[in-house]
């Protein structure tokens, strides 16, 4: 039985299903917030993008946290 994902990671088959684009293409376009503060990504997926606060925090926890970031 394979292991259920937890964390920021459980909202990602929504935010694809929701937004029509893969999850990849998310954290390619977050490669433009290296500079920002956590909750300044945040806010640039939400206007930028409309994406939800609660999707927008989850794609930004995560890029944050594989790219050494967190």
């Amino acid at each position: 039985m394979p292991e259920k994902v937890q964390g920021p990671a459980s909202y990602f088959p929504s935010i694809e299903k929701k937004y029509g684009k893969p999850i990849s293409e998310w954290m390619a376009l977050l490669e433009a917030t290296r500079a920002l503060r956590h909750m300044e990504a945040v806010n640039w997926l939400k206007t930028e993008h409309g994406v939800g606060h609660g999707h927008a925090n989850a794609l930004v926890a995560v890029f944050r946290q594989e790219n050494g970031l967190a």
